[in-house]
C-alpha cells in the first residue's frame, strides 16, 4: 500500500473511529477532585518516579483500563500499544502468539509476573505463553520498550512486559465474580451462537497483619477452525487458572509474601500431515500447563529496602500429532536487590540475579546464569536526569558478557507544561535457549549468542491538564541473529531495524478521552516475517455519567510479508482495519457492572497469518460483581 493511502486511512480512522478502550496511560490524565493524578512509572528503574523524570518509553495499562476491556485476552489488550504487534491475537484462540516489539521476536521480550522472570527456555521462542494468563487476575501492566538488559538480564532486548497481579482488599473479607458470554465466529459464518465463556471468582481480604487472595478462573472458546477452509471443523480452546497469594507484615519494616499458581490450557490445532504436508484441518491437540510457587521477603529501612524474589516454575507441554512431542522444563529464579535513595537525588539499586533452567530432551539439559548488576538514577532540581547501569552476564555455556545502558533526559517546565528530551544507548546479550542448543529439531550446540545495540532519541510534552504528546526514534543493530535453515545457525549478515513511534492523548472535553499511537518500522538488513511497516491505534471514550461509559477503538495494520509453506515462497499480506465497540453501565455503585463488546464491527476479512482463520464480527456480554 502506498504511503499516501496509508495516511489517508489513518486520518479517516483518527477522525471517525478513534474511541478509547485503549486508554494508554489516559486514566492517569483524568481529574480527581479538581487535581490531576500524577503518573508514576516503576519498571524502567524499579523506583517510583514521576513520568517527567523517566527517560524511557514506558506504557502503563492501569486497573481502570483493564476493567474497561473485560472479555478480552491479555495479548489483545497489549496489542493495542505502540511499537507492538502480537501476531495471532486476532486468530483462533489457541493460535501460537508471535510477540514482535520494534521488529524483534519472542526471544527478545522478557515477561515478569510480580517481579519474577518466567520465560520458558525449553521452547524455541523462549517466551512465556501469554495464553496461560487470565486478564481478570491482573492489577496493572507496565511495558518498557527498548533494551533493558542491565536491570532484567538475558532476553530483555526489545521489551519487558511487567505484570502485577491483583492485591488483597483492605476489608477483612471481600469477593468478586466476573462472567462473560460471547460469540466466536468467522466473517463467513455470522451465526451469533454462544461459543465463548469466561468466568472468574476471587476471595480476598486483610485480617490484622495478614493478607490473603484466592482466585479461580476458566475460559472456554469453540466454533473456529485454525485452518481456513470451505468445510472447517471446530478447534476448541479451554483454560483454567488457580492463584493463591498470602502476605504477612511481621513488623512495620519487614513483610513477606508467598504465592502459588496453576495455569493450564488445552487446544485443538491443525497441521501439515503427510504425504502432502499441506496445512489442513487435523485432529491434533496441544496441552500446556505451568505450576509456580514463590516467596518475596522485603525489609524496609531508612531511605532504602532489601528484597528477594524467588520462584520455582514447572512447565509441561505436549503436542499430540504426527510429529508429536513432550516437553518438560523447570526453572529456579532468584533476584536479590538492595535499593537506596540519597536525598531524593540519587537512586541506586545493586542486585544479583540467579537462574537455573532445565529441560528434558533425549536427556536432561540445563544452563545457569549468575548476574550481578548495578543501576543508578540521578534526578536533579534543574531538569537533568540520568539513568545508567551495567550487568555482568555469567552464563554457564558462554562465560561472561558485560552489558550496559546510558539513558539521559532533560525536562523543561513552563507556563504551558513540561517538556522532556530523552535518549538512550544500551547493549543486550541473548543466549540461545535449550531447545536451540539440545532440542529435537535442528539443535546446534555451536550457536553463538545474539548481541544487540540499541539507540533511542525522543521528545515528550505534557501540559499537566490531560494533554500529552511524544515521539521517539529507535535504531537496533543485531549481531549473530539465530535463524533456521536446515538447522539453527547464526546469520552471516547483521540485521538493522529502525523506526519511530508517536503517541498522543488528551482530555480536551470534560468526560471525553482521545488517544492515538502510530508506529513506523523499517528493516534495513535482514528479514522480518509478519511484522507490519505501519501500524496505528486510535481511540475515543466518553463517560456519559458516573455510571455509564462507552468507547470506540480503531486499529490499522499495514501490509506484511509471510511465507507460504506449500511453495516456500514469501507472499505479501494485505493491510486491514478493525473497529471495536465497548459499553459499560454500573447498576450498583462499586458493586455491579454490566458490559458489552462488539469486535471487528465492519466484519473485515483478512489474513493475520497466511492460511489461518481470523475472527469476524463478534459480540459478548458480561457482568462484574464486587462484594
Amino acid at each position: 500500500m502506498k504511503k499516501a493511502s496509508i495516511f489517508g486511512i489513518l486520518s479517516i480512522g483518527i477522525s471517525m473511529f478513534s474511541f478509547a478502550q485503549q486508554q494508554q496511560d489516559s486514566t492517569q490524565s483524568r481529574w480527581l477532585s479538581g487535581e490531576q493524578l500524577v503518573e508514576v512509572v516503576i519498571s524502567d528503574s524499579r523506583f517510583k518516579l514521576k513520568r517527567e523524570n523517566s527517560g524511557k518509553t514506558v506504557i502503563k495499562i492501569s486497573q481502570q483500563e483493564i476493567e474497561r476491556n473485560q472479555g478480552r485476552t491479555v495479548s489483545e489488550l497489549i496489542n493495542t500499544k505502540s511499537g507492538i504487534e502480537i501476531n495471532g491475537s486476532r486468530s483462533v484462540e489457541g493460535q501460537n502468539l508471535g510477540t514482535f516489539v520494534r521488529g524483534g521476536n519472542n526471544r527478545q521480550v522478557l515477561v515478569l509476573i510480580d517481579g519474577v522472570q518466567i520465560n520458558d527456555p525449553s521452547i524455541v521462542a523462549n517466551d512465556f505463553d501469554l495464553r496461560l494468563l487470565n486478564l481478570n487476575t491482573i492489577e496493572s501492566i507496565e511495558i518498557i520498550k527498548g533494551a533493558s538488559s542491565t536491570l532484567y538480564g538475558n532476553a530483555a532486548a526489545t521489551a519487558v512486559i511487567s505484570i502485577t497481579t491483583k492485591k488483597s482488599s483492605k476489608k477483612e473479607i471481600s469477593g468478586s465474580f466476573l462472567s462473560v458470554v460471547g460469540t466466536n465466529q468467522t466473517q463467513d459464518d455470522l451465526n451469533y451462537n454462544g461459543s465463548s465463556f469466561t468466568n472468574n471468582v476471587s476471595v480476598n481480604g486483610t485480617v490484622n497483619r495478614f493478607t490473603y487472595l484466592a482466585s479461580f478462573g476458566n475460559r472456554f472458546v469453540d466454533g473456529l477452525s485454525a485452518a481456513k477452509s470451505d468445510t472447517p471443523e471446530k478447534d476448541p480452546f479451554s483454560r483454567y487458572n488457580t492463584n493463591l497469594k498470602l502476605g504477612y507484615e511481621v513488623s512495620d519494616n519487614f513483610e513477606i509474601t508467598a504465592y502459588a499458581s496453576y495455569d493450564k490450557f488445552k487446544t485443538d490445532i491443525d497441521g501439515s500431515p503427510p504425504p502432502t504436508y499441506a496445512f489442513v484441518d487435523t485432529e491434533y491437540e496441544y496441552v500446556s500447563q505451568q505450576k509456580r510457587v514463590g516467596v518475596s521477603p522485603k525489609l524496609t529501612y531508612e531511605n532504602g529496602s532489601f528484597q528477594v524474589n524467588a520462584a520455582y516454575t514447572k512447565i509441561d507441554r505436549e503436542t499430540i500429532s504426527d510429529f508429536g512431542s513432550v516437553n518438560e522444563a523447570d526453572s529456579y529464579v532468584i533476584d536479590a536487590f538492595n535499593k537506596y535513595v540519597f536525598d531524593d537525588t540519587f537512586y541506586t539499586i545493586v542486585g544479583l540475579n540467579y537462574g537455573d533452567y532445565n529441560s528434558l530432551f533425549v536427556e536432561e539439559e540445563s544452563f545457569t546464569n549468575t548476574d550481578p548488576y548495578l543501576n543508578v538514577v540521578y534526578v536533579s532540581d534543574f531538569g537533568l536526569n540520568i539513568n545508567a547501569g551495567g550487568r555482568l552476564n555469567n552464563h554457564s555455556e558462554y562465560g561472561s558478557y558485560f552489558v550496559y545502558s546510558l539513558n539521559p533526559s532533560y525536562r523543561i517546565k513552563s507556563n504551558y507544561g513540561s517538556y522532556k528530551i530523552f535518549g538512550s544507548y544500551a547493549t543486550s546479550f541473548i543466549a540461545p535457549n535449550l531447545s536451540q542448543l539440545f532440542g529435537f529439531f535442528g539443535a546446534n550446540p555451536d550457536l553463538r549468542p545474539e548481541e544487540n545495540k540499541t539507540l533511542e532519541a525522543g521528545f515528550e510534552f505534557n501540559d499537566g491538564k490531560g494533554f500529552r504528546a511524544s515521539t521517539v526514534f529507535f535504531n537496533r543493530k543485531e549481531e549473530n541473529t539465530i535463524i533456521y535453515t536446515t538447522a539453527y545457525e547464526n546469520a552471516i549478515t547483521n540485521a538493522t531495524v529502525q523506526g519511530s513511534e508517536f503517541e498522543f492523548e488528551t482530555s480536551f472535553i470534560k468526560n471525553l478521552d482521545f488517544s492515538v499511537n502510530l508506529t513506523y518500522l523499517e528493516v534495513k538488513d535482514g528479514e522480518r516475517l509478519r511484522v507490519p511497516n505501519y501500524k496505528a491505534n486510535a481511540s475515543l471514550g466518553y463517560d456519559f455519567s458516573k455510571t455509564t461509559y462507552a468507547s470506540l477503538n480503531y486499529q490499522f495494520v499495514g501490509s506484511r510479508t509471510d511465507t507460504n509453506f506449500s511453495t516456500f515462497l514469501n507472499e505479501e499480506l494485505s493491510s486491514y482495519s478493525l473497529i471495536d465497540l465497548y459499553f459499560s453501565h454500573k447498576i450498583i455503585k462499586n458493586k455491579l457492572t454490566l458490559f458489552a463488546n462488539v469486535t471487528n464491527v465492519l466484519n473485515e476479512d483478512y489474513f493475520e497469518i497466511l492460511g489461518y482463520t481470523t475472527k469476524g464480527r463478534n459480540v459478548s456480554f458480561g457482568l462484574n460483581l464486587n462484594l
